[in-house]
């Protein structure tokens, strides 16, 4: 996988929280995941696809999501409600809008966003392609995103 498709979205995310939510992450290295079923208890899913196809995975713990999405709605949140997943919807909505721009050279279409929450589903990864993950530490608790792309053209 290129990296031009991986500094997009870290761009992307640490953008969103420092514009919406006031806060400076602190990303990690970034590796491949030899295990991609292993994410967190909450998963926003954004599909893409056209020139160049893939998957953008925004990955929370529990706690994290409940209070990253308070924060970003300025209210407080105690459990994982309909809200929350909603909110964490909307996080991954605006990183891969905000990627795209800086992907346009692919031609490259996203779908809505979709959340699963649980400990054990899995993720539709296109095949044969690693799977990056950029987790980042955060005032509100870790998470990761993770992405998977590649060219059909």
């Amino acid at each position: 996988m290129k990296v031009q498709y991986i500094n997009p979205f870290l761009q992307a995310t640490t953008g969103l929280f420092k514009d919406y939510l006031g806060m400076d992450l602190v990303p990690e290295k970034p590796y491949i995941n030899t295990d991609p079923t292993r994410l967190g208890d909450v998963s926003a899913i954004i599909g893409l696809a056209g020139e160049t196809t893939g998957a953008v995975v925004l990955s929370f713990t529990r706690d994290s999501a409940i209070a990253i999405v308070s924060k970003f709605a300025q209210r407080k949140y105690a459990a994982l409600g309909n809200e929350v997943i909603d909110g964490v919807g909307e996080l991954v909505n605006i990183i891969a809008g905000n990627a795209k721009k800086d992907l346009h050279d692919f031609k490259i279409m996203i779908s809505l966003p979709g959340v699963v929450t649980g400990s054990d589903y899995r993720i539709h990864w296109p095949e044969g392609i690693p799977v990056v993950c950029i987790p980042f530490k955060s005032n509100f608790g870790d998470f990761s995103v993770n992405v998977s792309m590649r060219d059909i053209i």
